[in-house]
């Protein structure tokens, strides 16, 4: 196995996700009962979960799921696609199939932490900051610069965890064509893909743009579903999907049989959802508008282009790591402070922390945070 660092985020997660009292930096929004899922449900999928067989499934994913996942995009079909164990496994078996010593890959930051510790661990990598400065635009430019001839692979995610960030269509389309002609696979993590707050601002999928392109995607974030672990990647290079089939018989080998019937509910259900979860942000922006408008001197906030993670910034003098320490221990609020999100490859911002605005009622703990804030710590 390659030998990785800890993982910070899960790390952090591991101390104090399910023992603060209020998580307030939540990545995905509000969940479901089993019974709300089954209720979106047609006759046959209600049967076929009710009646299934509790065998070994298809490596690449169950047929009739992966021809609903197939409908998500214009030009993919259900060979195109294959299913993993959740989208880090995803992401984990692809950098290992497209990248080995020799290759080249340049990664965009800030990004989720395996984004760049896996090629990290394969070959040399370049990084490209998004720009606080400026919105955190993608200066293409930048990206060109960094490509060699060696390169084999750039590494993009908008909605961006944890800015929130897109950038414009055209950008993107631009960035899938540099990619193409140089004959580079863009990885294109479109996990937060359905909750942009402008449905204009809503980016082409890569795989869409180019037979070479990696999409991926999972029901854990935008559908709120990440205890199905269901995740997939979504590529026209037929030789590449086979290439990942084979890296997975040494991982999951299957996904289980029940996750996937309840991901192909999920995802015949997927416009009602993503209305629904685009509605519980929409009203929830307000509240986090409110708590940053009290303590404009505190911070600097930005509600994010898409997805239900935003990256404020923390002012005070004593800095976001004591800062963020000193909240969940004494008023039991989780924020991610910004060394979760630190790089080995670029300069990141280092008083920012992630805020999730996608679960239900957070207005408790704005309230606990703001009586926190108050005291004058």
């Amino acid at each position: 196995m390659t030998r990785l660092p800890d993982f910070r985020l899960e790390t952090y997660f591991s101390r104090w996700e399910f023992t603060a009292r209020h998580h307030l930096t939540a990545s995905d929004v509000q969940t479901m009962t089993l019974a709300e899922l089954l209720g979106l449900a047609d006759d046959e999928d209600r049967d076929s979960f009710e009646n299934l067989s509790l065998g070994y499934t298809e490596t690449f994913g169950d047929r009739a799921l992966r021809e609903v996942i197939a409908q998500t995009y214009e030009r993919a079909d259900a060979d195109d696609v294959i299913c993993f164990a959740g989208a880090e496994e995803a992401l984990y078996l692809a950098m290992n199939v497209l990248l080995g010593a020799g290759d080249h890959a340049v990664v965009v930051t800030p990004n989720y932490q395996a984004a760049e510790t896996v090629p990290l661990a394969l070959c040399e990598v370049s990084g490209v900051a998004l720009d606080p400065d400026r919105d955190w635009a993608l200066d293409l430019d930048e990206v060109a610069a960094a490509i060699r001839p060696n390169t084999r692979l750039v590494s993009v995610n908008f909605p961006n965890n944890p800015t929130g960030k897109v950038i414009g269509a055209g950008d993107f389309t631009e960035l899938a064509r540099m990619c193409d002609e140089r004959g580079i696979h863009l990885f294109s993590d479109e996990v937060y893909r359905g909750l942009e707050h402008d449905p204009a601002r809503v980016l082409p999928q890569a795989t869409d743009l180019s037979e070479r392109a990696l999409s991926l995607n999972v029901t854990s974030k935008s559908l709120g579903l990440p205890g199905l672990r269901i995740g997939w990647i979504a590529c026209r290079d037929r030789e590449l999907r086979s290439r990942l089939e084979r890296a997975k018989h040494y991982t999951t080998i299957c996904n289980s049989a029940p996750s996937e019937v309840l991901a192909r509910i999920a995802l015949k259900a997927r416009e009602t959802i993503l209305v629904r979860n685009r509605a519980r942000i929409a009203a929830n922006l307000p509240f986090f508008e409110a708590f940053f408008a009290e303590f404009a001197d505190d911070f600097a906030w930005q509600a994010p282009d898409g997805g239900c993670v935003a990256y404020p910034r923390y002012l005070g003098a004593d800095g976001v790591e004591e800062f963020c320490t000193r909240l969940v221990e004494e008023a039991g609020v989780l924020l991610l402070p910004a060394s979760i999100y630190r790089s080995e490859l670029t300069a990141t911002p280092a008083d920012r922390f992630r805020i999730g605005i996608g679960r239900r009622d957070p207005e408790e703990g704005l309230a606990a945070f703001a009586a926190w804030m108050r005291t004058g710590r």
